[in-house]
């Protein structure tokens, strides 16, 4: 490799099919659906729940489907930020890759603390930074040997959570049923008591839009390893088909069995939005079916969920690093790759230090700490608009400059309905977040709360206008948009 080539960097496209379509199956099963589930049925009722993550995987689905018509016309590692950049405005690709990177760093140090949560079930009095410390150097290893090496960490780690679910959705029918343990009282656990299965109206149902969104958050992470897959145009539609599936047999089926199960005012499901093993509904399902080993089994598979969403959120954040430093929005150094392994070193040990000094802050500075996950906690939800918006702007410029859309390999669904329609629940997911501070006049809302709950969007607003004032950059004309760096041959 040349000086030139060690500096600009060449990632190596050695993820396979199987990697991507177990990275989007297994890529959001995590704490969101194996611990805080069970307080979206207390809150909802089970069918407000059902509603609410019913509704809520409709507008991921689209949104992937989305993504993933971009990422297989141009897979690149930045994916979603350089498609803002590409196909809406420079100032937005800046906005939104830094987004990006700033809410996965601060998810692995959040992951890792959890991690040491997690441990204290089975070692209590083992302190919990040393397990957190642990997973930190476990996953930076992982990142540091191979692109494929981390796809196959999460291809087996994926597998497992799988089957966790497998086994709850088996033993969960077989409880409903009566054919080997005692059979509960569905009608009444599914009417909610007489409610029809819905509790607190709308306002219930627009509860757990959050937490549902939440739980769905990294099925973008496609987009990013498209980057290094080896066969894009097969392995990114194979990958997006299997988030249809995962929405409905794992996210639907699952609060439908735990509903069935356990009644909504069960004080365990009250509790289940707590890091606590105990009262996962998962857990109290399985113990209610007879298996006493079910906390430990269970605490298993949560803590590979958490070491999961780690090691994913390191990949994600240093690959859009990456991509920002080859674009020139990130410092040079972040562009440089190993000849060797295709990995972008500095990246990922930028990102584990900031990580690392994150983690520090949760032992030794809890307000600051509280303060960066509370400023991570809507970016999510920003890179998901930022999808539709650079979608739609993506398919009217493939028409302005007269290019036959039949002729892309994987077309989204239902365009244009699909895209504005995840545009449309995600600025509602984002506005209600936290409608309660708001009650009353303006004096007595809960600008503490307001401040902590809604940081991340003044923050990209300055990300976006300060890069926009400096660089006087302007939206980009649809005639005049890139569609042909990076891009796959159509033929």
């Amino acid at each position: 490799m040349t000086d030139n080539q060690q500096e600009t960097g060449h990632l190596k496209r050695t993820m396979k099919t199987r990697h991507l379509s177990m990275i989007a199956l297994g890529g959001t099963i995590g704490t969101g659906l194996f611990v805080a589930s069970g307080a979206t049925i207390s809150q909802a009722g089970p069918l407000g729940a059902l509603t609410a993550y019913a509704v809520i995987g409709v507008m991921v689905y689209f949104l992937m489907t989305s993504l993933g018509e971009m990422a297989t016309y141009m897979p690149v590692a930045g994916s979603f930020s350089v498609y803002a950049d590409r196909f809406v405005d420079p100032a937005f690709g800046f906005a939104m890759g830094w987004n990006y990177w700033f809410n996965w760093a601060i998810t692995v140090a959040v992951e890792a603390a959890t991690v040491g949560v997690v441990m204290g079930f089975w070692l209590p009095d083992v302190p919990s930074w040393i397990w957190s410390a642990a997973v930190l150097i476990l996953i930076t290893a992982i990142n540091l040997l191979s692109a494929k090496a981390y796809a196959e960490t999460e291809f087996w780690m994926a597998m497992i959570k799988i089957i966790a679910v497998i086994a709850f959705l088996l033993v969960g029918l077989l409880t409903i049923l009566g054919i080997v343990f005692h059979q509960p009282d569905v009608a009444r656990n599914l009417s909610a008591g007489g409610n029809y299965g819905f509790v607190g109206g709308f306002g219930g149902i627009l509860s757990v839009f959050m937490v549902a969104g939440f739980s769905f958050q990294g099925t973008e992470m496609v987009g990013i390893t498209a980057g290094e897959s080896e066969t894009p145009e097969k392995s990114v539609p194979a990958a997006v088909k299997q988030i249809f599936w995962r929405i409905l047999l794992f996210y639907i089926l699952s609060i439908f069995i735990i509903g069935a199960i356990i009644y909504y005012k069960d004080p365990n499901l009250l509790r289940s939005s707590e890091t606590n093993v105990s009262v996962s509904p998962f857990t109290l399902v399985f113990k209610s079916a007879g298996l006493a080993a079910a906390a430990s089994i269970m605490n298993a598979v949560i803590l590979t969920a958490v070491v999961s969403s780690a090691n994913s959120g390191l990949y994600a954040s240093t690959r859009m690093l990456y991509a920002m430093a080859v674009d020139g929005m990130a410092p040079k150094i972040f562009k440089k790759v190993n000849a060797k392994s295709g990995i972008p070193v500095p990246a990922v040990i930028a990102t584990v230090v900031v990580g690392l000094l994150t983690f520090v802050t949760s032992i030794f500075g809890q307000n600051l700490y509280y303060y960066l996950v509370a400023a991570s906690g809507l970016t999510g939800f920003i890179a998901w608009i930022g999808i539709a918006i650079s979608h739609y702007r993506f398919r009217r410029a493939f028409t302005a400059q007269n290019r036959d859309v039949n002729k892309l390999r994987y077309k989204a669904k239902w365009f244009p309905v699909g895209p504005i329609i995840a545009l449309t629940l995600s600025i509602i997911v984002v506005i209600g977040q936290d409608t309660a501070s708001f009650k009353g006049s303006i004096m007595d809302w809960n600008w503490p709360g307001i401040i902590t709950t809604y940081m991340a969007l003044p923050l990209f607003a300055i990300l976006y206008f300060g890069y926009k004032i400096k660089h006087h950059t302007k939206l980009r004309k649809l005639t005049e948009v890139d569609l042909d760096t990076d891009a796959r041959s159509l033929d």
